[in-house]
């Protein structure tokens, strides 16, 4: 494990990056460190605790905080690139990374001014790092209303961040009613127990396993985005609140692009430095990367790779023209961008995947070897591209190419 505070060359906060550029930058230098033992830390499949520790010291955790509490107050479009470019060196913390900036962002789409205030404060200055039991293909979590305070209780069969955040998002419904309720609480309390049973094919450092939730108590004040009118807590909804399925969807793409990134990476170094070219053909090479059909190969998928990429960045421009106008976002321009999102995930899946498969056509039998790993990318994409079916986010494209029509919110759109 080369993971450890005193490594050498380990990251920290001194010299801290000042601008996009340099974020993105020193979040390459996170992913060359987790790429150094990646095969061997998805083999012990054991909680990431110093991976977890590696992106607090680099700064990355805090990446969106607010600057005047020790945050780098970046935007969307580099924190996308800072999950891209640490998926290249590890996927599973890569979305790890992902989901706590979407989970740090749960204030901002839900909250009150007042609550965002505090929750980025603490969260900041404290540099949590974020989980999130909200599967919606569960049923909600059952909320009891006594007095001032909400009582969370159910199970979740997944929940990213699991034993290694230091805050949890939770969700559920208070009970006879249809009334959504977010709340941000400690991880670490009596009525939240993870059942560290995740054991997938990929991203097996996710901590992304069950939950059970038994007796969380949050009170009324914490609710997110409710405040109290004539003795009544009351919600007010505005299109921004259903940002969070479009940018979740956003930071998958990014995590299979940064994914398929490494694969191409690692490959190409497989094949400099050990592939041997073959000896049974008329037009002999002295080695490998000289080889028609290898380098024809490497042309087609950076190429496809350039293109996923393109689109993926493509659909940031979205996000980030609705984070411009939050509180005036119209459902067009929220479809809109849902779209385009959709577009991008679907061509990072497809494009991920291959590129899983086929760099194996460019290495060789002896790469099949355990200990080059070369496994672990078409692994992590094959078992986190499941999350939703693509087909429907096809289908999702293809009403608006065809008819026009916007996709309407749901928990997975």
């Amino acid at each position: 494990m080369t993971l450890t505070t005193d490594a050498p060359g380990s990251v920290d906060r001194d010299g801290r990056p000042t601008t996009p550029s340099e974020w993105i930058a020193r979040a390459r230098e996170v992913a060359s460190q987790l790429a150094v033992d990646a095969v061997e830390r998805d083999r012990a499949n054991q909680p990431p605790v110093a991976e977890v520790a590696l992106l607090k010291r680099s700064g990355l955790v805090t990446l969106l905080g607010p600057s005047q509490y020790g945050g780098a107050q970046q935007d969307w479009t580099t924190a996308l690139q800072v999950v891209r470019a640490v998926s290249a060196g590890d996927g599973s913390i890569g979305q790890l990374l992902g989901y706590h900036y979407l989970w740090s962002w749960a204030a901002r789409l839900v909250g009150t001014p007042e609550q965002i205030e505090a929750v980025e404060q603490a969260a900041t200055t404290e540099q949590w790092f974020y989980g999130g039991a909200v599967n919606p293909r569960d049923s909600d979590l059952a909320i009891r209303v006594e007095g001032d305070e909400l009582v969370f209780s159910g199970e979740k069969s997944f929940s990213t961040g699991g034993r290694i955040s230091d805050a949890t998002v939770l969700e559920g419904v208070i009970e006879g009613t249809d009334q959504h309720v977010f709340a941000i609480v400690p991880t670490k309390q009596p009525g939240i127990r993870f059942k560290g049973d995740w054991d997938a094919l990929g991203q097996r450092l996710t901590e992304s396993g069950g939950v059970v939730i038994d007796g969380v108590r949050v009170p009324w004040a914490a609710a997110a985005g409710y405040v109290e009118e004539d003795g009544r807590h009351v919600f007010v909804p505005r299109v921004y609140n259903t940002l969070n399925v479009p940018l979740i969807q956003i930071i998958f793409a990014n995590i299979y692009v940064g994914i398929a990134e490494g694969a191409l990476a690692t490959a190409a170094t497989y094949t400099r430095e050990k592939t041997r070219a073959w000896p049974y053909t008329p037009d002999l090479k002295s080695r490998a990367a000289d080889e028609f059909y290898v380098v024809e190969t490497y042309g087609e998928l950076r190429s496809k790779l350039w293109a996923a990429e393109a689109l993926t960045d493509r659909a940031a421009t979205y996000i980030e023209a609705i984070n411009a106008h939050a509180d005036s976002v119209t459902e067009r321009e929220r479809g809109e961008a849902a779209v385009v999102v959709a577009a991008a995930k679907q061509v990072a899946i497809e494009v991920g995947l291959e590129i899983g498969q086929r760099v194996y056509d460019v290495t060789g039998a002896r790469a099949t070897a355990s200990s080059v790993g070369l496994d672990i990318f078409w692994r992590n994409i094959r078992t986190h591209s499941l999350h939703d079916p693509v087909a429907h986010k096809r289908a999702e494209v293809g009403r608006y190419a065809l008819l026009g029509e916007i996709p309407e919110p749901t928990w997975y759109t």
